[in-house]
């Protein structure tokens, strides 16, 4: 193989592999915004969630199949205490409170405050690990936290303070809970294998989803219009499934930092869309802030990778 085709080969993967990290953004992007439109359909969130999880465990039941066979280290007690502890925190809980908080503030302002979570694992590992925060990281937390204090005045003004008060809230705990999965996850992953564990944890939460349908809401509650289950079904393969597998491809041919970095189109793509399909109003506020919010997010990433380095 000569050296001009290694690298048309090489731009070649580079060039997907950009492709990828964008589609993998706008996919999860997406999802507030089809989690938004099923809500006018009258379902619910417990209901939503659980037809979301459904559809979705499928996928994930061929997945671990596949990596199991490709692991042949067996999981201990400790291992399988991890995947379903951290399964709950990081995908059941986190899942379903900002499924909660979409009934109250608009998509925009919750992919804006999801983005925060490099900020809470900050935090979290100063706590835990005693890990120094430097100004500069300092300095990038206060940009995003003033950005998202702006979207959340422009969602107030246009808007029901109490409900986006709460909303706000219920997705920014959501937040908190992936952060302390991200924090916790790191040890499992490195054990488990990042497939195995990540297709595991997602067959916990789905479980937990289900489950947590039959115990609150009867069997009639799945009579709704034909637009949710599709709507439904595009959240599992659309914003669940094929994100994490176009994102792990991203990974192995570009790279995690720079996937991190083409990431961050997506709150600005959960905006646009909310405009377009949602009829979310856009102002400058909003683009001042949500400016602030990715300007902090990439510092404190940027400044992340240099500190693994």
């Amino acid at each position: 193989m000569t050296s001009q085709t290694r690298s048309t080969f090489a731009q070649r993967d580079v060039l997907l592999g950009v492709v990828f990290a964008l589609l993998a953004a706008v996919g999860f992007s997406a999802k507030a915004i089809l989690v938004k439109l099923a809500y006018l359909g009258n379902v619910d969130a417990v209901t939503l969630l659980a037809l979301r999880m459904v559809f979705a465990a499928p996928f994930f039941i061929g997945v671990a199949i596949w990596a199991r066979r490709h692991h042949a280290a067996p999981m201990d007690a400790h291992d399988r205490l991890l995947v379903v502890g951290l399964g709950l925190v990081g995908y059941y809980l986190s899942s379903y409170l900002d499924f909660l908080g979409l009934q109250y503030i608009t998509a925009g302002l919750e992919r804006l405050i999801l983005f925060l979570y490099p900020t809470m694992t900050v935090i979290l590992a100063a706590l835990v690990f005693k890990q120094r925060i430097t100004a500069k990281v300092l300095a990038a937390m206060a940009l995003s936290y003033a950005g998202i204090t702006l979207v959340f005045l422009h969602d107030v003004g246009v808007s029901q303070g109490d409900a986006v008060l709460i909303g706000a809230a219920l997705v920014f705990a959501s937040t908190l809970s992936y952060a302390i999965y991200l924090v916790g996850a790191g040890h499992a992953i490195a054990r488990i294998g990042a497939l195995r564990f990540t297709a595991y944890a997602s067959l916990v939460a789905s479980a937990a989803c289900v489950l947590q349908f039959m115990v609150m809401r009867p069997w009639s509650a799945l009579n709704l219009p034909l637009q949710v289950y599709e709507y439904a079904i595009a959240m599992a393969v659309f914003s669940t499934v094929l994100p994490v597998f176009l994102l792990s491809f991203a990974i192995h041919r570009i790279g995690s930092g720079s996937a991190s970095l083409i990431g961050t189109v997506g709150p600005v793509s959960t905006i646009y869309m909310a405009y377009v399909f949602l009829g979310e109003s856009v102002s400058l506020l909003q683009i001042i802030g949500s400016a602030l919010v990715l300007t902090g997010v990439l510092i404190i990433s940027l400044n992340s990778k240099k500190v693994k380095a």
